[in-house]
């Protein structure tokens, strides 16, 4: 039986076939002091230990796989590939395309952390900048693949890049049989559908929970009215790896697979990232603690109240340790209550 979304559960275990040997299996790491604050038993999937430092590596390298098996067939490599991203994308991608051999043109947001563009600099790829804005990055994108002659792979739409994002799920059962519910940061919802997938199909009793930010809550505005509303502005949120919104591909998925949609705010997002700097003494950028402060919320308290064992993606830990001035006037803020 076909799928009714771009994915399905067999292209997710395709995924996981290509990518056996490429990338890490990250650890599942647990905390007694922050179950006691969650009031629960949490496990933390730790894809900010994967290469690249985030998990996009998945879906990146499972696409450019994907072309470079096609071009073998055909005789004939892609010329470049293309994406546009805030950072951990445009990292994968690049590193996926220097290990087959495929020029990467990275278009990324002038606003983005300067390590992050460094580092897809690194892996030998062409930063093209563009402004934070969606309508930005699909025009300058568009623009780079005309005049490189090269593939886009979409950071969040392409069908490959979901069901390699998707082999999370597939680890997460493995690792933690007695999983109720995950808890998955959203932008633009790649991760999630491809989490959701996998998990409803091999275990439909188990959860799923997306979390973003309540600056950039177009998941949960579309969850609530049942059409895809897009943020009609740049977010500003400190998350700044999911300031995009969920699109065409990902938000069937999304409407019909996710449980619920959780947001929480800046200060929420803040200092759950610094409980797990200091509790579990990992660098999780603030993307990672979206994820985090949905489960200490008190809307994550109402809506799971049966559910005592959870696994949070930790998604990321490509932080921009030069921009962190939040963390100085939090800490000033902390110690004056």
């Amino acid at each position: 039986m076909s799928s009714p979304y771009c994915i399905s559960l067999a292209d997710v275990e395709a995924a996981q076939s290509s990518l056996r040997g490429l990338i890490h299996l990250t650890p599942i790491l647990t905390s007694s002091s922050l179950d006691q604050l969650a009031g629960r038993n949490l496990f933390f999937k730790c894809e900010l230990f994967q290469k690249t430092g985030s998990f996009k590596i998945r879906g990146a390298l499972n696409a450019v796989r994907s072309l470079a098996l096609t071009a073998r067939g055909n005789r004939e490599q892609p010329k470049a590939v293309v994406t546009h991203s805030s950072g951990n994308h445009g990292q994968a991608l690049a590193f996926a395309a220097k290990l087959e051999g495929i020029p990467a043109h990275i278009v990324v947001p002038r606003t983005a952390p300067h390590c992050k563009k460094a580092a897809i600099c690194s892996y030998g790829a062409q930063v093209v900048p563009c402004e934070p804005t969606d309508e930005s990055r699909v025009e300058v994108a568009a623009r780079t693949v005309e005049e490189r002659g090269g593939v886009m792979v979409h950071p969040n739409q392409d069908p490959a890049v979901i069901a390699g994002q998707g082999t999370i799920a597939l680890e997460v059962l493995q690792q933690v049989p007695q999983v109720q519910a995950l808890v998955v940061p959203v932008g633009g919802g790649g991760m999630v559908a491809g989490i959701a997938v996998a998990v409803k199909a091999l275990r439909p009793d188990v959860r799923v929970y997306a979390a973003e930010p309540c600056n950039a809550d177009d998941c949960y505005r579309s969850k609530v009215t049942g059409e895809l509303t897009p943020n009609h502005h740049p977010p500003a949120t400190i998350a700044d790896s999911i300031k995009t919104s969920i699109g065409p591909n990902t938000w069937p998925i999304i409407k019909d697979l996710v449980d619920d949609v959780l947001t929480v705010t800046e200060e929420e997002i803040k200092h759950a990232t610094q409980l797990v700097w200091e509790r579990l003494k990992l660098l999780i950028e603030p993307t990672a603690g979206v994820g985090v402060a949905a489960v200490l919320s008190k809307q994550f308290q109402s809506v799971s109240q049966a559910v005592e064992n959870v696994c949070i993606v930790l998604c990321g830990g490509n932080v921009d340790l030069g921009s962190l001035t939040w963390l100085s006037s939090a800490g000033r803020e902390g110690n004056r209550k």
